[in-house]
């Protein structure tokens, strides 16, 4: 397969003839970037990069970058995807490198591959965090679970554009496990950092961290004493034992830890 040329111009004019789906991080400092700002970056580091990208019509064409459910502001990714239209084939390893190399320290690509046809939104429909909640002795955090679990309906209210509205945590809270900051089932040391690690689906709206938080204390009183630091570690396809597919399939080409 073709490979990134250096210097080579974007073509407006070109049709979208293949595209590459992408895995990237989004670490450190940067969690605090906003999806826009990430968008931006990644569509810089695409001109930047020399990744024939193809563009949309009309009287202000954009490139052809199509985005998976973005992680909220403030948190860290592990699983951030998006597809790369292109003007002509480009070997997959080959992109991310180049795209990798132009992106910013923090936002890290991690694999990328040649997509099947099948859109990217209809390859996750959850995904799994982790939690860490510091000052959070396990046992509460274990009991405060057991509650949210034992529930039928636990609403927290949001606010959003479109005025105030309530999320239904539990109906979208597949599974959750509890562990220290060791990974030992539980502990009594108060110092502790518990950590939560949970399977979410993705609806509409789409459940986040805060909101699970926001559901713990609805149901036992449960509020960190310091905010919480929320990483999603994986989204996919959720199969009957709750776990994920990859979105990037058997033909992922892994670029870097």
């Amino acid at each position: 397969m073709p490979r990134v040329r250096a210097g080579e111009a974007a073509n407006p004019s070109l049709p979208t003839v293949a595209r590459v789906r992408v895995q990237f991080a989004k670490r450190g400092r940067l969690r605090f970037l906003s999806h826009r700002d990430v968008a931006r970056s990644v569509e810089r580091a695409v001109r930047r990069a020399a990744i024939p990208v193809s563009y949309s019509h009309g009287f202000s064409p954009h490139p052809r970058l199509t985005w998976s459910s973005a992680a909220p502001t403030g948190t860290a990714s592990e699983a951030e995807y998006l597809e790369i239209g292109l003007t002509r084939p480009v070997e997959p390893g080959e992109l991310a490198t180049a795209l990798d190399a132009a992106l910013p320290d923090g936002l890290d690509v991690l694999a990328a591959a040649v997509t099947d046809g099948v859109a990217l939104a209809d390859r996750i429909d959850a995904a799994r965090w982790r939690i860490e909640l510091d000052g959070v002795p396990v046992a509460d955090l274990e009991a405060a679970i057991a509650a949210l679990l034992a529930a039928d309906e636990v609403l927290v209210e949001r606010v959003t554009p479109k005025g105030r509205r309530h999320v239904d945590v539990r109906a979208a809270l597949v599974r959750a496990d509890v562990t220290a900051r060791d990974g030992s089932a539980s502990t009594s040391d108060e110092r502790d950092c518990a950590i939560l690690t949970a399977v979410v689906r993705q609806g509409s709206p789409v459940v986040r961290p805060d909101d699970v938080l926001g559901a713990l204390d609805v149901v036992a009183g449960l509020r960190p004493p310091v905010p919480a630091r929320a990483t999603r570690l994986a989204q996919g396809l959720l199969d009957d034992r709750g776990e994920l597919a990859d979105p990037l399939g058997s033909d992922r080409v892994t670029t870097r830890a």
